[in-house]
């Protein structure tokens, strides 16, 4: 009961306060018993995932939908309809607690409607089901929005992209090479009974059977491994600095990348970390004390670098720029409903004015490596054809056949090996 009252609780701060779901949860679980903090994950990510579809389903059931004070119960509704149709929930069980959660809510004089409406669909399911999913964006659980510009930058994979953002994401790990090699993290892990095999693309990606509590990981506490997707395990990769090498990292939060070209090359001359949330550089400080990892730490706004670093130019910019993360909506289903369209083009202009802003702060010579967790082609292929096209210094570095200055760059899709969508496009100043 009290589960149910606090998952609608948290969906209408996502969705009517507009805060993300990671600051709201934690809260939120701390008002339960400890027993019951998975299945209020579960109810707020499932209810986000699937809430076109949930909210269809209503709208199939209700003539007019519960607005203003009454809101709240809307959304205990749609955690009412997820648990009926997407978990192993007895229905009786899953009925009965979100009725009872009405109480809680202090909405006594709805119960009745609730209960009828949570009966309706138990009799009607099929039906209704049949019904809503005619309409695609629907049935694949996403804002109409989204939907067009997939299908507009994918004709071919926009279901595949859509069905991708829908499931559960994988949990990888990092090897921290400095330490041990990828077998032997390998071999530790499956001494303490964690399943896991090496990723497809870098040679410190480790893919995990299924997730765990990073507690479990062996030599997780002293940073001999760390918790990042394979896909942004290709930043320092594909940046590949040299010993001796002063490297920028760029909307550094909350440090994994940092960490990670640290431990790939421990030569480097410095790494400077930069980030306009202070808040979340406290993760990158957190990150590097526990592998026992040094950078420079600096709050700032990466479209202004001449205010935190006046002088000097570096060898090696890793730009992770300010992005829509349509890219990571599997681990982050409230990002369909945080965003809109209009950010996009808000998002572009952001990331233009970034992009030419460090350009200045790199050497002649020297490697600019671009990167969103975005799959939408207007932060992505778009923006860097524009950029080449407007800065004759800069040559793009071909990171596979097809990588040419007319179709730049890396896309990998959401589910493509397992792991989430990222782009990477790397330059060099000439």
């Amino acid at each position: 009961m009290k589960t149910r009252a606090q998952a609608a609780l948290v969906i209408q701060q996502v969705l009517d306060q507009g805060q993300s779901l990671s600051a709201v949860l934690p809260a939120a679980q701390e008002k339960v018993a400890p027993r019951d903090r998975a299945l209020l994950q579960e109810l707020c990510y499932g209810t986000l995932r699937w809430m076109p579809r949930l909210d269809a389903a209503v709208g199939e059931m209700m003539d007019k939908p519960l607005k203003n004070k009454s809101r709240i119960f809307h959304y205990l509704i749609l955690v009412g309809l997820y648990q009926l149709i997407y978990t192993r929930i007895p229905a009786h069980a899953a009925v009965a607690e979100t009725v009872n959660a009405v109480k809680l809510l202090k909405g006594t004089s709805l119960r009745g409607l609730i209960n009828g409406v949570l009966r309706n669909f138990q009799r009607s399911a099929e039906v209704i089901l049949l019904r809503i999913d005619r309409v695609p964006s629907i049935r694949l659980g996403h804002p109409e929005w989204l939907t067009k510009r997939l299908r507009q930058a994918y004709p071919d994979d926009w279901e595949f992209i859509m069905e991708a953002n829908n499931q559960r994401p994988p949990m990888w790990i990092r090897n921290n090479s400095q330490r041990q090699s990828r077998e032997q993290m390998l071999a530790r892990m499956a001494e303490v009974g964690i399943n896991a095999v090496a990723g497809e693309e870098g040679d410190d990606c480790i893919l995990l059977e299924r997730p765990c509590d990073v507690t479990k990981l062996p030599g997780f506490e002293v940073g001999d491994c760390s918790v990042q997707d394979g896909a942004a395990q290709q930043a320092a990769r594909l940046l590949d600095p040299q010993a001796g090498d002063w490297v920028l990292d760029a909307c550094a939060a909350p440090g994994g990348k940092t960490a990670h070209l640290l431990e790939r090359q421990p030569g480097l001359a410095g790494v400077v970390a930069v980030d306009a949330d202070e808040h979340r550089l406290t993760r990158v400080l957190e990150n590097l004390d526990r592998i026992g990892l040094k950078a420079q730490v600096i709050h700032g706004d990466a479209s202004t670098p001449d205010l935190w670093w006046p002088e000097g130019q570096f060898d090696r910019i890793l730009l992770d720029a300010p992005c829509s993360a349509t890219g990571v909506i599997r681990r982050h289903p409230d990002i369909k409903w945080l965003r809109r369209d209009q950010d996009i083009r808000e998002l572009a202009e952001l990331q233009r004015r970034i992009l030419n802003a460090l350009w200045a702060k790199l050497k002649s010579g020297g490697t600019l490596l671009y990167a969103t967790c975005s799959v939408l082609p207007e932060e992505n292929r778009d923006q860097i054809r524009a950029f080449l096209a407007d800065t004759p210094d800069a040559r793009l570095v071909p990171l596979h056949e097809q990588d040419t200055p007319a179709n730049p760059g890396r896309q990998f899709l959401p589910g493509e090996a397992e792991m989430d969508g990222f782009y990477y496009a790397k330059l060099i100043k000439q």
